[in-house]
């Protein structure tokens, strides 16, 4: 299964965030998602992703979009590297069992290393896929490049 394109409908999930609260895609009807994937929680690239998602937290909110990191870390994991790296609001989801399925479901789950692509996917209020990047491991997803991409989408 490859990865998702510009028009698919969006898989419903359920993962658990950081503090173990179980998230599922389909409760955030009517609002925009990023679905921010990282290969490994405790790595300079992916804590740099995450902070930016928390630093730009309420300017995506005021585009009407939840950002959601997600890694097949364990959520003790996830917990302890939240607290860490300070962050508070944003919800880091752990895709660890079934290992990497959510990442597998959205084609950017890497069956040789174990861990997701690093890749955003946004989901518009309607549950069809419209943005879908992946970048090299080693690189930092510019943040202005997604803001840039929700602006455009709000209407005139």
């Amino acid at each position: 299964m490859g990865i998702v394109k510009i028009g698919d409908k969006a898989k419903d999930f359920n993962l658990s965030d950081q503090d173990d609260n179980e998230v599922s895609l389909s409760s955030f009807k009517g609002k925009r998602i990023l679905l921010s994937f990282h290969p490994l929680a405790w790595t300079k690239v992916c804590a740099d992703q995450m902070i930016s998602l928390e630093k730009n937290r309420e300017r995506l909110e005021k585009l009407n979009t939840v950002a959601l990191g997600i890694s097949v870390d364990t959520v003790p994991s996830k917990k302890a590297w939240a607290k860490e790296l300070g962050i508070k609001n944003t919800r880091i989801l752990s895709d660890f069992w079934p290992h990497g399925k959510v990442a597998a479901l959205y084609g950017v789950f890497k069956e040789k290393e174990g861990t997701s692509e690093r890749a955003n996917i946004i989901i518009d209020e309607n549950g069809k896929i419209v943005f879908v990047k992946i970048y090299p491991g080693t690189q930092l997803p510019d943040i202005e490049e997604i803001i840039k991409f929700l602006e455009d989408m709000e209407p005139e």
